[in-house]
């Protein structure tokens, strides 16, 4: 069987990353292989319910509580979506990983980023994805883009300038301590020059 992979997109909110992992699900599903697309919070029907609570809940939240909600979630979506995916051999395209919690959880609500990331490592058993894209983007450019979309924004989006500029702070040293795993791109690049660059990625982690 040809083994799978596991790849995350990581950035902050209006970075592109759904539209990324569009391109690349189609363009992976052209190469004859099966895509699973998934997210967190929210990749499973456990992770519907707990994506409520973590990003639309009316009022605060403690920020170890949020912190160990979505150490929750993602306990449950890597046991019942990803494991198994990846088991059978199938590529795995996911929105957000535990990046994402050191990052906004960690930096963002000024927790110690390294207790979080252990939190979710033990949650989820050691689990690392193959390949994590991070689309870097300024937060004040990402935040023009949300604008432009005219949705209301979610507990997280809401956050003021300087919990952003923490947030993409903190994406960027995890991606320097772990280049073997990152691929970091400039997201107000094109988004077909973007979309190449991961395919090539992922092609090669494909052989």
């Amino acid at each position: 069987m040809t083994r799978g992979i596991w790849v995350t997109l990581e950035g902050g909110d209006g970075s592109g990353k759904t539209t990324q992992a569009t391109l690349l699900e189609r363009w992976l599903a052209e190469q004859g292989r099966t895509v699973v697309r998934t997210r967190e919070p929210g990749g499973s029907e456990v992770g519907v319910l707990i994506r409520e609570i973590v990003l639309h809940h009316r009022g605060d939240i403690a920020p170890r509580a949020e912190a160990l909600l979505y150490a929750a979630d993602r306990a449950h979506h890597v046991a019942t979506v990803v494991r198994p995916a990846l088991a059978r051999g199938e590529v795995v395209i996911q929105d957000r990983y535990l990046d994402s919690s050191v990052a906004y959880q960690g930096a963002g609500r000024v927790l110690d980023g390294g207790e979080i990331r252990d939190l979710s490592l033990w949650a989820t058993e050691g689990a690392l994805p193959d390949l994590t894209v991070l689309l870097d983007l300024d937060p004040s450019v990402a935040r023009g883009r949300l604008d432009a979309a005219d949705k209301p924004f979610d507990r997280l989006e809401a956050e003021k300038s300087a919990f952003h500029e923490r947030v993409r702070a903190a994406f960027l040293a995890l991606a320097a301590a772990e280049p073997e795993r990152f691929l970091v791109l400039d997201a107000s690049r094109p988004v077909d020059e973007l979309a190449a660059a991961i395919r090539s990625r992922v092609a090669d982690a494909l052989e």
